[in-house]
């Protein structure tokens, strides 16, 4: 066999830099803006919590707006009403602020 090298062929060899490439990508975002991302996420999280309380905040007995608002917002609302009484009324330990 000669004229033939040893080692992967030439496919390979592009699969294994492709891989390398999104090693070192994932290493580079979680040194540089992982921070970022999950405080931009737990903000978000925040105002969606803030919003839902000023609009639902009849069901928690606390009447922030008139309901005539509340009723024109209630469309848009709805669809996460679930899932927000689930976060809102889930029990929490101190090492929920950890993380």
């Amino acid at each position: 066999m000669l004229g033939r090298k040893d080692g992967p062929p030439n496919g390979a060899r592009k699969e294994q830099k492709a891989g390398f490439l999104t090693k070192l990508r994932g290493v580079m975002y979680g040194m540089a803006s992982h921070g970022n991302v999950t405080a931009a996420l737990r903000t978000r999280m925040h105002l969606e919590h803030l919003f839902m309380f000023i609009t639902l905040g009849d069901m928690l007995g606390i009447p922030v707006l008139p309901p005539y608002y509340s009723l024109r917002i209630l469309p848009y609302a709805v669809p996460n009403i679930e899932s927000w009484k689930q976060r809102v009324f889930r029990e929490r330990d101190f090492t929920d602020a950890i993380y």
